[in-house]
């Protein structure tokens, strides 16, 4: 669907979105937390087009999910690398909005860390078939899927967006 250029693109038009809203609600040097892993390669490269000085946090919200106890651990998890988020401006990046299942696992996870004074999401895709009211602050591009169409974002080197149908 894309190349590195179009993602790079993307990435781009979500950092100016996130720093517009930023500076919109006053919100200076935020904390920027990636949700693993598709969220932390956008993260990473967000941090640095936005110059911001705290180290990035991670999140695996394996642990935090609705779905756990019927799909089980992977083997392989990974911890979260987050500090503490008392009275900070979070900005919450993942890959992909769908369901906002994710997003809400990935809220819960932030506030066992503390109670950050705000959290600003920001996603590359989002797609339509919302099943939590969770919208995002700032978007690199919008996308109106059929229900059996999924979008993934495909990484670390190069990124690219793959969209694919299951019957």
């Amino acid at each position: 669907m894309s190349n590195p250029d179009d993602i790079e693109e993307l990435i781009t038009r979500l950092a100016e979105a996130l720093a517009a809203h930023l500076a919109r609600c006053g919100r200076d040097a935020p904390l920027m937390v990636g949700v693993h892993t598709g969220g932390v390669w956008v993260a990473k490269r967000l941090r640095q087009l936005l110059a911001i000085e705290a180290p990035l946090g991670t999140l695996n919200i394996n642990f935090y999910r609705d779905d756990f106890t019927r799909i089980g651990m992977h083997p392989m998890v990974t911890p979260s690398d987050l500090f503490s988020v008392d009275d900070r401006h979070v900005v919450l990046i993942d890959d992909v909005l769908h369901t906002g299942r994710t997003i809400r696992a990935a809220l819960n996870e932030i506030f066992d860390y503390g109670r950050p004074a705000s959290v600003t999401l920001g996603v590359l895709v989002e797609r339509s078939g919302r099943e939590i009211p969770v919208q995002a602050d700032a978007i690199g591009r919008s996308l109106d899927l059929a229900s059996h169409e999924y979008v993934k974002l495909r990484g670390p080197e190069p990124l690219s967006l793959e969209i694919t149908s299951k019957s």
